[in-house]
């Protein structure tokens, strides 16, 4: 898998990804870039200097900042690992099940939120979503290299077997209480729906609560990825930040 940008690269060599070798622009070891070689060089990792137009072509035209690295595929988790790995440590599980969200940027971006709220794993089904790839790993800043991400094939059956460990499922949804006046406290799962159809109707159905984000403009939604990162935080704020 390809890797591009300094941050993405750094938090890339501070997980456990097995990278293989780093493109750095010649002559250029200045500011984060000169951070890449010493922990590179720490980890017995190749580096190769070459010119922009390698990069370039390396990066297949996302913004490298003068550095690619090509890593082992990403990973996918298993749900009862991050189960077992939960209970191990005491917590509260919180989970966040994307319903078919296509466009790579929005999982990027809500990777990222959710790694910083300390959600437990993203949840995305097998078919019809964006899956984690350079430009995932690009928009989320990283926290890809963080973030547990479980493929599954059939979402219904995945919020099944949560609710039996004691999970309360919230999806967001227009026709929902506002997101704010709805208690998310303890062991929740908050479902994301597509970007234009939202939540399907049968996963609507698996639903203990829904909620809304109320909305003052002419607008009638939010992007996906905002809309998330919105309610994925008041939960954190619940649950005592």
């Amino acid at each position: 898998m390809i890797i591009s940008g300094r941050n993405p690269v750094i938090e890339a060599l501070g997980s456990d990804r097995n990278i293989d070798v780093i493109y750095i622009k010649a002559k250029e070891k200045e500011g984060s870039i000169k951070k890449i070689i010493a922990i590179a060089k720490e980890k017995k990792i190749i580096i190769k200097e070459v010119d922009r137009k390698k990069l370039d072509e390396l990066a297949e035209g996302s913004a490298h900042q003068g550095v690619v690295a090509i890593a082992s595929e990403y990973k996918y988790y298993e749900l009862e690992d991050v189960l077992e790995d939960i209970k191990n440590k005491g917590e509260a599980p919180f989970f966040v099940i994307l319903d078919e969200i296509e466009d790579p940027h929005n999982l990027g971006a809500i990777i990222r939120s959710a790694e910083g709220a300390g959600v437990h794993g993203v949840i995305i089904p097998k078919r019809r979503s964006a899956t984690i790839t350079q430009v995932v790993e690009k928009a989320s800043a990283g926290a890809v290299s963080y973030m547990p991400v479980i493929k599954v094939t059939n979402l219904a059956l995945t919020i099944d077997k949560l609710k039996n460990e004691g999970l309360w499922i919230y999806g967001l949804d227009m026709d929902g209480a506002p997101y704010h006046n709805q208690d998310m406290k303890g062991s929740v799962a908050l479902i994301i729906g597509n970007e234009g159809k939202g939540i399907s109707r049968l996963l609507k159905e698996k639903c203990d609560y829904k909620v809304s984000i109320p909305m003052k403009g002419r607008v009638g939604s939010l992007n996906a990825s905002v809309a998330a990162s919105i309610v994925i935080y008041e939960a954190l704020r619940q649950r005592g930040l």
